[in-house]
């Protein structure tokens, strides 16, 4: 099921191109960046952890991107250190464990913060454009708390490996939780469906 709406434009579009592309965001390897360098690309947002009982999800993020990079999607990696301590490196350790563990070729981006008074903008875009995920949240927040652990409530980003899509044009359109897995049907049907769409 694909979150679709209306999805609200944080300051309108701009010559095809939303404020959700112009937000700055820096490369893993420390480069000026905006999701703006992927203005006409899907992008599959995705809050990332080394350290995490869903890092795995890292190998089927790679071969979603595989699959689908030559017909327009982008995934991008934002590590994030706001759940359980469970991304603690610096860039260039995260961007090491991707390349050995996993063989990531997807873009990455330097560590952000998703939730809390210190939130990056990009994610304060996104969780505003899309303030519900996709996905069994309930069973997840308790698994959560069963392990000591004090989850985060709508709109905040749940746990990592939370998945935002976002069209060619820059909105939000769909908001996937941490237990939905990128090779999950229901995720793999909206990529399709937006790759699919006329920008």
């Amino acid at each position: 099921m694909v979150i679709r709406g209306n999805p609200m434009q944080l300051g309108g579009v701009r010559s095809g191109v939303t404020d959700l592309h112009d937000i700055p965001v820096t490369t893993i390897d420390g480069d000026e960046s905006s999701l703006g360098d992927h203005a006409g690309s899907v992008l599959l947002v995705v809050n990332v952890a080394s350290k995490c009982g869903l890092t795995p999800q890292y190998e089927a993020l790679e071969a979603l991107y595989q699959s689908y990079r030559d017909q327009g999607l982008v995934i991008t990696g934002f590590p994030a250190n706001n759940f359980g301590g469970q991304e603690p490196g610096a860039d260039a350790e995260i961007a090491e464990f991707c390349d050995v563990n996993y063989s990531v070729t997807f873009p990455l981006y330097s560590k952000v913060s998703v939730v809390g008074e210190d939130q990056h903008p990009l994610y304060a875009a996104l969780t505003e454009q899309s303030p519900d995920a996709v996905g069994d949240k309930a069973s997840f927040r308790e698994s959560l708390r069963g392990h000591g652990m004090t989850p985060t409530e709508d709109p905040d980003v749940l746990w990592n490996f939370e998945k935002f899509l976002v069209s060619r044009d820059g909105s939000v359109v769909g908001r996937f939780a941490p237990t939905v897995t990128p090779d999950d049907a229901t995720l793999v049907a909206a990529i399709e469906a937006e790759l699919a769409a006329q920008g």
